[in-house]
Formats: C-alpha cells, structure tokens, sequence
C-alpha cells in the first residue's frame, strides 16, 4: 500500500479521538484494530462486528502499523544465548 493509498483510509486529527490514527470517516482506532488481529480475530469478523469498514480498511492498519514499525521501535530484550 503506498503512502497516498494508506493516507486515504487513515486519519489523524488532534481534535477527534484525542490525535490517534483512525479510520478515515470512523472513530475506530487503528491500534484497535491492529489489537484484534493480534488476538486472533480475523479480518471477517472485524467487519461483521464493524459493518462500516472494509477489508481495505483492515489491510491499512496493518499497512499503517508496519510503516509504524520502520519509524520506531518497541524497547524488548534481546534474548542471550544459552
């Protein structure tokens, strides 16, 4: 998904949702969603119980989260070697 593709879906206004990424048109966070899928959820069942979105919706989070990931990075230990 490229960078005009991806701004399209996502939205970020400081006066909606307190500035978090969401959904172009939704206050549906996309860490909301990114969180869904990392439980288990599959993309059908965000959208039946989120009948607004669609799947290229979804695919923009994750778009969104990866480009997120390039940009920075979540302090884990490194493992030692035993």
């Amino acid at each position: 998904m490229t960078r005009d593709e991806l701004a399209a879906r996502i939205s970020i206004n400081p006066n909606i949702c307190f500035g978090k990424p969401c959904i172009r048109g939704h206050r549906i966070w996309v860490s909301l969603i990114l969180d869904f899928l990392a439980d288990g959820s599959s993309i059908e069942e965000i959208l039946s119980d989120y009948p607004g979105l669609t799947e290229m919706d979804i695919r923009a989070c994750i778009a969104y989260g990866a480009e997120m990931a390039r940009e920075h990075f979540v302090d884990i230990p490194l493992e030692k070697n035993t």
